[in-house]
């Protein structure tokens, strides 16, 4: 279904797309396509974030069979300058090759997962790649075991320039299929001529659906005051914008929040580039609380205890003991060189943990310089130089050093920076000449010269 609004004073139109889907038979766990009317009744303009200043288009995917077709309508909807807002409703599975989180689509069984399924990897790449601010995905899944521990442990990204809401929860029980309440509970809020901000909608409709909603759901975007839920806080969402927003530019780069404290790797089978996946700054719930106040005596001594150390690096942290968190992460990374050797993926892990920490510490200097070892250490890996993640590394590294507030500090950074960057241009057009022109400046300031102005 195609719905066009007419506007001719808007160039860049908003576009919305509902991809509502699940397995036929026994396989489904949810009944997605039962939101499709109700958010069919909702005003183009509405859905596409363009509140009547823009015209807007609607595009509606419903349980479609063929993840190569739920592809190239995704790709279109992105490569399109204006707003763009995806409702997706629908079930997680992971992949039994590779481990891979996949949205299933009518088709999908677990035997044929990798081809009749939709790669979560394939979404997240279509959505990196547009200007940060452009993007709200609104989610409302259920998640298998297996999914429900990705989830958990921060693997759903859709990349730092995307605004997330919605909810995920684990899957009900057998003969069960549970109900998309969350978003059903959105479009009743608009149906109703309500028009709130986005986060403020989200707490509406958390509220409206919690006496239908798993107790354990994971809610993206949503204050954890306004919760239903003991798991509010979504495990996956950047530490430094919890309600799913991003930082503006600096400097003419997209500003790169810290990566997202979740647990090492282990010697399991790994999927293919687990690697890849941003470390995490976050924990939830329960045991999130109960690991909090046993860090409140020694992070260090809870991860020789053997426990999950990274809420207890957390709470450190949040409760300005940065010596103490970086010296448990520093002792968790030095655990991972002697069991796993120099270079190792678990290494690595601790090794951007402890960037993320020297950030929350406020010492960008270190940050940036942690960051610059992290992101040669992935090319040491062969990880290309366009890799998502290598160029977050670079891009995070690139963030903190504009931080410096000490001049010396920053030129001594600077040309080692300055030669990655090179290597890695990123994604962000200008980086290395807007690097260059601030050390510039950082030069002429040295000098007591008044730097000239960039020709025009």
């Amino acid at each position: 279904m195609l719905i066009t609004g007419e506007n001719r004073e808007s160039p860049a139109p908003g576009t919305a797309l509902l991809l509502a889907a699940a397995p036929a038979g026994k396989g489904r766990l949810i009944d997605a396509a039962s939101v499709l009317p109700a958010l069919a009744a909702v005003p183009a303009d509405v859905l596409a974030g363009t509140a009547g200043a823009a015209a807007a288009t609607v595009i509606e995917l419903a349980d479609p069979l063929d993840p190569q077709t739920v592809l190239t309508r995704i790709r279109a909807a992105a490569a399109s300058p204006g707003p763009l807002h995806l409702y997706l409703a629908g079930q997680l599975h992971v992949d039994r090759k590779q481990r891979q989180l996949h949205l299933a689509l009518a088709r999908t069984a677990p035997a044929t997962m990798r081809y009749t399924a939709l790669p979560w990897h394939w979404l997240a790449g279509e959505l990196k790649t547009r200007r940060p601010g452009t993007t709200t995905v609104v989610l409302d899944l259920v998640a298998d075991t297996e999914a429900w521990q990705q989830v958990t442990g921060g693997r759903l990204l859709l990349g730092d320039g995307t605004r997330t809401y919605g909810r995920i929860a684990p899957a009900p029980g057998r003969r069960t299929v549970a109900a998309p309440v969350h978003l059903k509970a959105v479009a009743a809020i608009w149906r109703s001529g309500a028009r709130p901000p986005l986060p403020h909608l989200h707490e509406q409709a958390a509220a409206q659906s919690a006496s239908q909603d798993a107790p354990d759901a994971l809610l993206l975007g949503i204050a954890p005051s306004n919760a239903p839920s003991t798991a509010a806080a979504y495990a996956g969402s950047p530490l430094s914008h919890p309600s799913g927003h991003t930082s503006g530019p600096v400097h003419g780069h997209a500003a790169v929040p810290g990566p997202r404290i979740a647990p090492a790797p282990t010697d399991a089978p790994a999927p293919a580039r687990a690697d890849a996946h941003p470390v995490s700054l976050g924990a939830t719930g329960a045991d999130a609380h109960t690991a909090n106040l046993a860090a409140e005596q020694h992070p260090a001594g809870l991860a020789a205890a053997g426990a999950d150390p990274h809420p207890a690096i957390l709470a450190a942290a949040r409760a300005g003991r940065h010596d103490e968190a970086a010296a448990a992460a520093a002792s968790c990374e030095n655990e991972a060189l002697r069991a796993h050797g120099p270079g190792s993926v678990q290494v690595l892990h601790w090794l951007e943990v402890r960037a993320d920490l020297a950030r929350l510490a406020q010492d960008p200097a270190r940050s940036c310089e942690l960051w610059m070892t992290a992101a040669e250490v992935r090319l040491g890996r062969q990880q290309t130089t366009d890799d998502p993640d290598v160029e977050a590394a670079v891009d995070r590294a690139h963030h903190q050093w504009e931080q410096i507030g000490d001049a010396a500090r920053a030129r001594q950074l600077a040309p080692a920076l300055v030669a990655l960057r090179r290597r890695v241009p990123g994604r962000q057009r200008g980086a290395l000449q807007l690097l260059q022109r601030r050390l510039e400046q950082l030069h002429d300031h040295r000098a007591g010269t008044t730097p000239s102005a960039p020709a025009r």
